[in-house]
Parts: structure tokens; sequence; C-alpha cells
């Protein structure tokens, strides 16, 4: 019988996307998007992109070791979205992703949005995002913001009112 992958002790802090061990990640993040995409269709937000006045991130730590990030971008008072999440691959499957979700949901309501939405590709290497926002909830949907329904985007969407 195969156990659970072990949940490892996190620290998830607000991040100043100052340190090398965040940047790093950010920049796998970005490689690994335009690796999965057709060319034309990365959204994920840059490192300036992350410094919006708009946009939250938050990284999970365990030790020195960065485990991941999220970020929360709040498009108006309402609505906000899901951003730039990633785990590191030394921490797949541990929880990594789902805490950071959690941080990301918890402050939407503490900013009292009603809905989160995210945009997200398609293909094998997105599947274990989209099973994991759709265990949290998240419903397929159509665009929001300023994406267009290109054949490769998915829109996905939390109410937070309920």
């Amino acid at each position: 019988m195969q156990s659970a992958p072990s949940v490892q002790r996190l620290d998830v802090r607000q991040d100043d996307l100052s340190s090398p061990q965040t940047r790093a990640l950010l920049r796998l993040h970005l490689e690994g998007m335009h690796e999965t995409s057709p060319p034309g269709h990365v959204f994920a937000l840059d490192l300036s992109g992350l410094k919006a006045p708009n946009v939250t991130v938050w990284s999970a730590w365990s030790g020195p070791d960065i485990c991941g990030i999220g970020a929360l971008k709040q498009l108006d008072g309402r609505t906000g979205e899901v951003k730039s999440m990633r785990t590191h691959p030394d921490h797949l499957r541990r929880g990594v992703a789902a805490l950071l979700l959690e941080t990301v949901i918890a402050q939407a309501r503490a900013l009292g949005l009603t809905r989160l939405s995210l945009e997200t590709g398609r293909g094998p290497a997105f599947e274990p995002a989209l099973a994991l926002y759709r265990r949290r909830g998240f419903v397929d949907g159509g665009p929001f913001s300023d994406y267009e329904d290109s054949g490769f985007s998915q829109f996905l969407h939390l109410d937070l009112s309920a």
C-alpha cells in the first residue's frame, strides 16, 4: 500500500520578491509556462507585473528552502484573480499549492471580494493544478477581465459570497 505524501511544516509569508530564491522560482514558473503553452498564450506575470500595487504575492518556505509561490491580483472591488501559482519541483505533492491557494482565498475574502477567477492552459502540464482548483470549488466558466477565449485557455471561477 502506498503511503500519503508527508505534509511538511511551512511558513507562508507575504513576499516582496527580493530574495534570490523567490526570483529563481518565478523564472522557473515563467519558463515552464512558455514550454507548455503555444506562443502568445502565456499570461503569467513577470517580476514587474507581480510588483503592481493591486497584486499581493506569498511564498511558502521550509526553513531556508522556498517551496512555492502564489499571488492575488485584485481586479476591482468585487473580483480577484489567482496568479503565479507554482510549487518548487522538490516540494510537489506535499500540500504546498493547497496551502498557498487557501492563503489567496482568505485574503480575497478579507478584502471583501465576492469572486475569484483564474486563467490556465490545457494539456497534461496543467492537469494537477486544475484538479486542485476544482477540488477547492472552482468551476469552469467564461473569460473574464481582458482575456479572450483562445481555445487553449481555460477559465475557472470561485464564488466567495456563499
